[in-house]
């Protein structure tokens, strides 16, 4: 018996929309108050951010150990942005479809862990989601050339993933300005992402290397001035450094 080759063309993902500023403000929930989630989610929506990252774990791919996809389905409906699931875990085919169930609109998975990234990528299409690929620090932009055509969002880590609150690693912005040629050159649109340490000192190198998804965490949760301020300084800080605004941005404080 053949399988049923799956027809990654006539997928039709999720709309996750990007907002009309060209810049995106992605927390990541993992410094959030879990017994406190939905209301959680709910405040990052108040604040203007414009989707939710959920950091999965299993333990084997990273340290860490986070979320499972019934934890995310019980938040869906406090707010109404769009989720992403950011697989860090040594089998992503084996879950994948249950965060597409779980209410998430793009389910990203690392290029390390995907033995058959094609067949993966074109899983994720089918299952309706958007899909996503994460690059580790030291993993080259040649694991998604030969695959850029079923990417709808590439992400490229300016940490070692598994752990929250680490520094920046300056030294990727090249890669993310080599990323935003690769992807002006597909033909495709696709979604530029960064993560790893952004903060209001970092965001704006790696804003002005190309990348308009830029995922926070401890930088908005600590900031003095709340939630909301938080997402909006990054914000201008980040369009600042693309050139898509002329309004200065503040002297960075954390």
């Amino acid at each position: 018996m053949t399988a049923t080759a799956l027809s990654p063309e006539a997928a039709s993902p999720a709309t996750a929309p990007t907002p009309t500023s060209g810049v995106a403000i992605v927390p990541s929930v993992l410094p959030a108050d879990f017994a406190r989630l939905g209301e959680e989610v709910a405040a990052l929506e108040e604040a203007g951010v414009d989707r939710i990252q959920y950091d999965v774990m299993d333990g084997r791919f990273v340290p860490n150990l986070t979320f499972g996809p019934d934890v995310i389905a019980a938040t869906r409906s406090h707010c109404s942005v769009p989720f992403e699931a950011h697989l860090m875990v040594v089998e992503p085919d084996l879950m994948m479809k249950r965060y597409v169930e779980a209410g998430c609109e793009i389910v990203i998975v690392h290029a390390e862990a995907c033995l058959h990234l094609h067949r993966t990528l074109a899983s994720i299409r089918e299952a309706g989601a958007k899909a996503g690929v994460a690059l580790n620090p030291s993993t080259p932009l040649d694991a998604v050339r030969h695959v850029i055509d079923l990417v709808d969002l590439l992400l490229i880590m300016t940490v070692n993933p598994g752990f929250g609150g680490q520094a920046y690693i300056a030294t990727m912005e090249p890669k993310i300005r080599a990323a935003a040629e690769l992807i002006a050159g597909s033909g495709h649109e696709i979604d530029l992402e960064v993560d790893g340490g952004i903060a209001p000192k970092t965001i704006a190198g790696a804003a002005a290397a190309g990348a308009r998804v830029l995922v926070a965490g401890s930088a908005l949760y600590r900031h003095e001035g709340g939630l909301k301020e938080a997402v909006s300084d990054l914000r201008r800080r980040a369009e600042e450094a693309a050139g898509l605004t002329s309004m200065p941005a503040s002297e960075p404080k954390g």
